[in-house]
């Protein structure tokens, strides 16, 4: 019998798991594969095993998270006796037994209404945390609007954009108007659906009010990053390695934040994002209508630009996460391009914009090739 032969006769007897995992956690496979056994002295290629078991201490752990999820589900159901203060004490009683079972010692006290000691718990056991749980915890914070335990989650990688407990979370986060943690999102999490990339996409290109006064917030942090850098390069205590590294930041930071708008500040991290698969992207782009079309290649064009006057930069900009670099650019204008061809062709106005990056391309064509030239030159003197 071949090998292909015997998996699918495997996998035809096989009881496949449900959905509803009760194992939620990734487990540690090596104490478990050694207590593994073969039930049967047959020389088959492939045979069954027995003796599977998981550790008593990650056994305890899923036995916890499925009580704390009972227990939160059940209290979620009726929030107006539910208040944030009873959430955060629950929450922080289970990874504070989380902590115990797995012998990992957390220090510091809760306190009511200080979310600190809570973040803490999460950084360090948020790992053993089941998606089920994780989902429920989501759905409380974004209930209660408690941001900052939203936001440690968040930042900590623990949410994953496939996860069946995402909660939606994403289009939540935009109904709410909450800029700076969706860009978190596109930042740290992973596996975003197409949706979830399409309705950033379009809030981030949104001209309403509401959308771009939460979006302030989010100008307001990159100004901090650029005079933060500023602030480095005139310090004459630090030495010469992180001097030329701040002077970098200085110049790349303040590039990213002037002439851009605050919605176009957000779009940084869309286009910057290292989680964006091209041909998710090129769908979403393909979706946009002609105002958020023109939005978009108007955007593209600020970067082009500013890479046409500091042609230095091109080569450190891709060392600074969420600062799109030329690249990154020329392969969203490319999408673009792609997507909407007729349109840029045949309106009037996209093509005058057009003809304007054509300028800029040529221009930033003619700096590569002399590079190029000259790159080619310094080889052959070297040989």
């Amino acid at each position: 019998m071949s090998m292909l032969e015997l998996i699918t006769k495997s996998l035809a007897t096989t009881d496949h798991p449900t959905s509803d995992s009760q194992h939620p956690l990734l487990l540690n496979p090596n104490p478990i594969f050694l207590t593994l056994k073969p039930q049967t002295t047959d020389q088959s290629f492939i045979q069954r095993v027995q003796g599977w078991k998981i550790s008593q201490t990650d056994a305890d752990i899923i036995n916890s998270g499925q009580k704390f999820f009972k227990k939160l589900k059940i209290k979620l159901k009726n929030p107006n006796s539910f208040t944030k203060v009873d959430f955060i004490s629950l929450l922080n009683s289970h990874l504070q037994h989380i902590s115990q079972i797995s012998r990992i010692s957390i220090p510091g006290q809760p306190k009511n209404e200080d979310y600190t000691y809570t973040n803490l718990l999460i950084q360090n056991l948020g790992f053993l945390i089941g998606d089920n749980v994780l989902g429920l915890v989501l759905e409380a914070c974004l209930v209660f609007e408690i941001w900052e335990i939203l936001e440690t989650l968040i930042v900590s990688g623990l949410v994953d954009g496939s996860g069946s407990g995402c909660y939606n979370l994403v289009d939540n986060l935009i109904e709410k108007n909450k800029a700076d943690l969706v860009c978190l999102c596109v930042k740290h999490v992973s596996n975003l659906k197409l949706s979830d990339v399409l309705s950033v996409l379009k809030y981030f290109l949104s001209s309403s009010k509401d959308a771009y006064s939460a979006m302030v917030g989010v100008r307001k942090e990159w100004e901090r990053l650029a005079l933060s850098a500023i602030e480095t390069t005139m310090d004459k205590s630090v030495g010469e390695k992180k001097l030329n590294s701040a002077k970098d930041a200085a110049v790349m930071f303040t590039m990213a934040h002037d002439e851009f708008t605050s919605n176009e500040l957000c779009l940084h991290y869309l286009v910057s994002s290292p989680n964006m698969d091209d041909v998710m992207f090129s769908a979403c782009i393909g979706k946009l209508n002609g105002l958020e079309i023109m939005g978009f290649v108007r955007y593209l064009k600020k970067w082009l630009v500013k890479y046409q006057k500091f042609p230095q930069v091109g080569s450190s900009s891709k060392a600074f996460e969420s600062i799109p670099s030329l690249e990154n650019v020329t392969k969203c204008f490319g999408l673009v391009v792609d997507e909407h061809f007729s349109s840029l062709v045949m309106n009037t106005e996209f093509r005058e914009e057009v003809e304007s990056i054509e300028l800029v391309v040529n221009s930033l064509a003619a700096e590569a090739r002399l590079c190029c030239n000259l790159a080619n030159l310094c080889a052959g003197l070297n040989h």
